[in-house]
């Protein structure tokens, strides 16, 4: 088994135990080396601000390279290309261009007045700067607003052609999810870095709900095993197992890249990571 290239997602802290917790666990991943890592938007921006700091702060203390989600919802285009620049003045030139959740309660998404339509909008207006390594999202199950069966991957390839160099994934709990998405991919020629995003389940409760809300199917087998692994207080071993087995499979199909979605808890990815033979990286300075 090849040991993976991997990233880490991390949420933008919204109050002062959040700052701990988020600087907790970038200490906790930074020494397995990550090419990159990424920083959310909350539902409806309403992290946009929050997202900014974390970035630039992240970005000038950790030496990680950063990533900053930028999304289309409630604002104008000259706000959120202005949030673009802001982003590159600090030295941050990877992006990941997504549309965005609506506001919680919101019906779905909506356009500002003067703002971009949808993902490739912002996609190309970002490309266009040429200041930006875009990332965007993908989803191998269906995404809840699809229009049919083929829209994620004719979506997909509209991002790519607009300027997108990586498609990050949604979660899903089946290689095979990934590995038919994979292959729908190829069939209409994209051919550009396609990376599984990996989710933890750190709490099945809280993963199910997510699952349901992003449209990501549930094996009835993953249900029972984790409905068994409470009953006996097993649920941290067998969500490692889970996640390593889900790692390896990818990886023994020829993926090289995985995206670990923290959830600002660090343990259970490290652990898995471990297991991958990704080891943590050694500072000369620690062994002169």
């Amino acid at each position: 088994m090849t040991t993976p290239e991997i990233s880490f997602e991390f949420f933008p802290p919204q109050n002062l135990e959040a700052s701990f917790r988020l600087w907790d666990t970038v200490q906790v991943l930074s020494p397995l080396d990550p090419r990159f890592v990424s920083v959310t938007y909350g539902a409806g921006g309403t992290t946009r601000d929050l997202t900014r700091d974390a970035v630039a702060t992240l970005h000038k203390s950790s030496g990680l390279n950063v990533a900053a989600h930028l999304t289309c919802v409630n604002a104008s285009r000259a706000e959120t290309l202005a949030i673009a620049d802001q982003f590159a003045s600090a030295g941050v030139n990877d992006i990941v261009a997504l549309r965005g959740d609506p506001p919680k309660g919101a019906g779905g998404f909506t356009q500002h007045e003067d703002g971009f339509a949808n993902s490739v909008e912002l996609i190309e207006a970002l490309a266009d700067t040429g200041k930006f390594n875009i990332r965007v999202g993908a989803y191998p199950d269906r995404h809840p607003e699809a229009t049919g069966p083929d829209s994620d991957v004719d979506w997909l390839k509209r991002k790519i052609d607009a300027g997108a160099s990586e498609a990050l994934t949604q979660f899903f709990f089946e290689a095979d999810t990934f590995f038919r998405f994979r292959d729908k991919c190829a069939k209409v020629g994209i051919d550009h870095v396609l990376t599984p995003g990996i989710l933890p389940i750190e709490n099945w409760k809280g993963a199910r709900n997510f699952a349901r809300r992003c449209g990501t199917v549930i094996p009835q087998w993953l249900d029972d095993a984790f409905e068994t692994a409470l009953r006996d207080g097993r649920e941290d071993l067998l969500a490692t197992a889970i996640c390593t087995e889900l790692c390896s499979e990818l990886l023994d199909g020829g993926v090289g890249k995985l995206h670990f979605y923290t959830m600002n808890r660090p343990e259970l990815t490290r652990d898995v990571c471990h297991a991958l033979g990704v080891a943590p990286k050694v500072s000369l300075e620690n062994v002169a």
